[in-house]
């Protein structure tokens, strides 16, 4: 119970500095002349996360039934996730936000893991919501919410690439990359 504990106030803590980190972002970028979208379906998307939390909580903190017996290749594979974020964060700057706003005219970010992929950051929280709950025996918590998970991306992920087509570089950035999978970028 207290590997559950200090690992989920770990997450919190993170997702918090997140927050922070998008809140700036955005005031910055609107301050830019940055125009958001998708803000009904953000608000869908972030009820999910608050849900997974929850259900994580009550699931693998409160009937909490161990950790898996693969939890070092699991606590790897979650390390691996964090660095991928980081990785992310850092390649975009001030351009990352939780939600969908796009400075237009601005040229389209292809560096560190985006000159391999098109939505690396996608990919992270999908296997986030597979590895967390695995950690904990949380299989309910896994299922439900790897289904609500690719759901929203199912939305967000065709606005965010038309907004990036609309308002920026993106079509001639990715032009050898189609759709969201296959998710590497074919060079020439």
């Amino acid at each position: 119970m207290l590997y559950f504990i200090l690992f989920f106030f770990v997450l919190m803590i993170q997702r918090l500095v997140e927050l922070f980190i998008a809140n700036s972002n955005e005031k910055w970028m609107k301050e830019q002349g940055a125009k958001e979208y998708g803000k009904a379906h953000y608000k869908m998307m972030v009820a999910i996360h608050i849900a997974f939390f929850v259900s994580l909580l009550i699931e693998g903190g409160i009937f909490h039934t161990g950790v898996n017996p693969y939890w070092p290749i699991l606590l790897a594979g979650f390390i691996l996730t964090q660095l991928g974020r980081i990785w992310v964060i850092s390649s975009l700057g001030k351009y990352w936000n939780t939600k969908i706003i796009v400075l237009p005219k601005a040229e389209v970010v292809a560096k560190g893991p985006y000159k391999y992929m098109k939505h690396p950051n996608y990919l992270i929280v999908t296997l986030e919501f597979l590895i967390v709950p695995l950690l904990f025996h949380a299989y309910w918590t896994l299922f439900i919410f790897a289904l609500l998970n690719q759901f929203i991306l199912s939305i967000r992920i065709p606005l965010e690439e038309h907004a990036l087509r609309h308002e920026t570089d993106y079509e001639r950035i990715h032009l050898h990359t189609k759709g969201w999978i296959p998710l590497i970028r074919k060079e020439k």
